[in-house]
């Protein structure tokens, strides 16, 4: 009997060393060094399980053992707490720092930049090339997008960053409409953003926006047709013209040609940008009534059209020449 009872205890022993060096095993390779030479980022697709997300993980060269993942991942009461998106892993990260990565929903945040000035199909272009976002998107108005830098995540929709992009565009307009100058010939925050898209495509210089929206406010107080080259391409080809425009062009009837309407387009050409907006609602106060290219990116103004037709010869010699 008392031998028995010794094996017993002394197997008893062996096992719980056994159990033991198990664990140590196991909790080493846990929260030991992975297998990740390289930083990369990792997504979990929305649904997936424990051992779905350890598939996964292995399958990327994240984790060297699945099961190790997993047994560790309930042991430590994260099994149900790992969320799906992307992740971003730093080499070498143990399968327990991806544990904890992946459980604190922290995911990897994309940037998509929209430059000033584009017009909608462009928008949406870029939106359709965004690695990450998914979904179609429904064309909205031109110009009711804003332009700006947008975060988003993996698996964002593209409808939704649109709908952010319109509500940005709304916000601004309504701030700057409350903040605009007394008697502007605008009756409206649309008629504004008009003003505004026109004046984003005439001019790309930041120290000209204010000059050029106060030459456009001055011809529309007096009754003078905008004449600008960017509504007449627009009216031709709203997706964009890649030809210059030529001086049947300029007599083209569409409703955007400035040339041949007066007062304002019944819509904007592009999404102006916020610097665009500040500068319609509040133009520089001159008595300039005309501008033309100067050959250096920049525009020559003009108060008269025998100076404007003098700035104009100089700017065809220029362009001639090269």
């Amino acid at each position: 009997m008392g031998r028995a009872l010794l094996r017993l205890i002394w197997g008893a022993v062996v096992l719980t060393i056994i159990a033991a060096l198990v664990v140590a095993w196991g909790y080493a390779r846990f929260t030991g060094p992975g297998p990740l030479a390289v930083a990369r980022n990792v997504v979990i697709p929305a649904g997936t399980g424990l051992e779905g997300i350890a598939a996964v993980l292995r399958g990327a060269g994240v984790i060297s053992d699945g099961y190790v993942f997993v047994i560790g991942a309930r042991a430590f009461d994260r099994a149900r707490s790992l969320k799906a998106g992307e992740y971003h892993v730093p080499a070498k990260a143990s399968p327990r720092d991806v544990m904890e990565i992946l459980a604190s929903g922290k995911t990897v945040v994309r940037r998509l930049t929209i430059p000033e000035g584009l017009t909608v199909a462009e928008v949406i272009d870029r939106l359709e090339l965004a690695e990450g976002l998914v979904g179609e998107v429904e064309r909205p108005e031109e110009g009711m997008l804003l332009p700006e830098t947008y975060h988003f995540s993996y698996g964002d929709r593209r409808d939704e960053l649109i709908e952010r992009m319109r509500s940005s565009m709304q916000d601004v307009l309504a701030r700057q409409w409350e903040a605009r100058a007394p008697d502007l010939p605008l009756a409206s925050p649309e008629e504004a953003l008009v003003l505004a898209s026109i004046v984003e495509r005439e001019t790309g210089i930041a120290r000209e926006r204010g000059l050029v929206a106060g030459v456009f406010v001055n011809r529309l107080r007096r009754g003078m047709r905008l004449q600008s080259d960017p509504t007449v391409a627009y009216g031709i080809a709203p997706d964009g013209l890649d030809r210059p425009l030529t001086r049947a062009d300029l007599k083209a009837e569409t409703p955007y040609n400035t040339y041949v309407i007066k007062g304002l387009p019944p819509t904007p050409i592009a999404n102006p940008g916020i610097d665009a907006i500040r500068a319609v609602m509040n133009p520089i106060e001159t008595d300039y009534l005309y501008f033309v290219a100067d050959g250096t990116g920049g525009h020559a103004f003009a108060r008269t059209l025998q100076e404007h037709n003098r700035n104009v010869r100089k700017w065809r010699k220029i362009r001639d020449a090269d």
